[in-house]
């Protein structure tokens, strides 16, 4: 348990969604924060909101003990967060600390701007990802090069795997004890598990955003072939994005369209999340990218079986022998294969290995925020 400080630590943190949206940027902040909440941190969330939704957000409100402020972005279309309000916020909010979460927007440039200006520590979560367009995949060692003058001033830059943050090490060539690893947490919080597979259905749930990276016409592309030895089998692709119509029209081309659902949960609805995972035979992701996906670690900390493309930080967790992985040029029916092979014989983590969760991964950050305020002190 952290004692109580007699000053209250100002944190303002820094991200270009946060709930209603889904993500697991978002799942990040949000169980974070209210952790850091009940440690006695003064949480400050600010966040964008880049289009006008069908039912308006408040501009300012409480979640959780998080103070929660929403400011204007732009373009309303596009996922480049121009938001220039940022900068007088951070400015003129006597913060003790900036923590910026996510690395592929104008939202962080601006944050960690501000704060250098104004003499204000600041650090970063990566939280990096994949993008379904080739162009902006293409820029990304470009896009982290421009963000190195202020990267390097950081008081901790953070990966949440392995894999992330030896990424950034040697790419931008910094130090490594700038450096720290904290993985996503691994629990479904406060959430009962009552729901079992159901018996005389083969429940596979691919997961993700509705997006062309996220891999889910992979596991439609396979289904037909486990449907050969698996007549009973169906695919739940859980997630929302701009994706759905292309998968819809695979399915159909395919002639599995019958067997097939696309469908969401709200972000915030963790006992539904639950429910689905414990109802499914297998959990899969089959993206081009991801850091240390938190749909992934909830899968595994409720023992479902997974099967996950072999690559960036997926291959980090098959490597530990918590999933079976699938190359991503391998063949509809290798992946086929491969996902019955992991229902059959399943590779999970030991009974008594502890997966990380988001008490530890909260007390991480605390003590970092800590160790930097202390050091603040000490420069005066």
């Amino acid at each position: 348990m952290v004692v109580a400080q007699m000053k209250k630590m100002r944190v303002l943190m820094v991200t270009a969604r946060y709930f209603p949206h889904m993500g697991g940027i978002e799942t990040h902040v949000h169980e974070v924060g209210r952790r850091l909440v009940q440690n006695d941190v003064d949480i400050t969330l600010l966040t964008t909101v880049a289009q006008q939704p069908a039912t308006p957000l408040p501009r300012e409100e409480e979640v959780e003990g998080m103070r929660v402020l929403r400011i204007p972005a732009w373009p309303a279309q596009r996922d480049y967060y121009i938001a220039p309000e940022i900068f007088s916020i951070v400015k003129q909010g006597n913060w003790d600390l900036v923590h910026c979460q996510g690395c592929h927007t104008f939202v962080p440039l601006l944050a960690m701007y501000a704060a250098r200006e104004a003499g204000i520590p600041y650090m970063l979560t990566f939280h990096t990802g994949g993008h379904s367009s080739n162009w902006r995949n293409s820029i990304r060692k470009v896009q982290w090069q421009v963000q190195r003058p202020l990267l390097k001033h950081a008081a901790r830059l953070i990966g949440v795997s392995r894999f992330e943050a030896s990424y950034f090490r040697t790419l931008l060539h910094l130090p490594q004890e700038q450096f720290t690893v904290i993985p996503n947490g691994a629990v479904v919080p406060e959430v009962v598990v009552r729901t079992a597979p159901e018996t005389g259905t083969l429940l596979i749930t691919s997961i993700g955003r509705l997006e062309k990276y996220k891999g889910h016409q992979r596991m439609i592309s396979a289904l037909p072939a486990i449907l050969e030895r698996r007549p009973e089998a169906r695919l739940l692709i859980l997630g929302v994005g701009p994706y759905k119509a292309a998968l819809e029209a695979k399915a159909k081309e395919l002639g599995v369209a019958a067997r097939i659902e696309i469908r969401s949960v709200p972000a915030h609805d963790r006992q539904a999340m639950a429910d689905i995972l414990m109802s499914s035979a297998l959990v899969t992701l089959l993206s081009d990218y991801e850091a240390h996906p938190i749909a992934v670690m909830e899968a595994l900390a409720l023992k479902r079986p997974v099967l996950v493309a072999d690559t960036s930080g997926l291959h980090e967790i098959a490597e530990q022998g918590f999933a079976r992985a699938v190359p991503l040029e391998c063949s509809p029916e290798e992946i086929a294969r491969l996902a019955l092979k992991q229902i059959e014989e399943p590779l999970q983590p030991p009974a008594e290995f502890a997966l990380p969760t988001w008490d530890e991964c909260a007390q991480k950050l605390l003590d970092i925020y800590t160790s930097v305020a202390e050091k603040k002190l000490c420069a005066f």
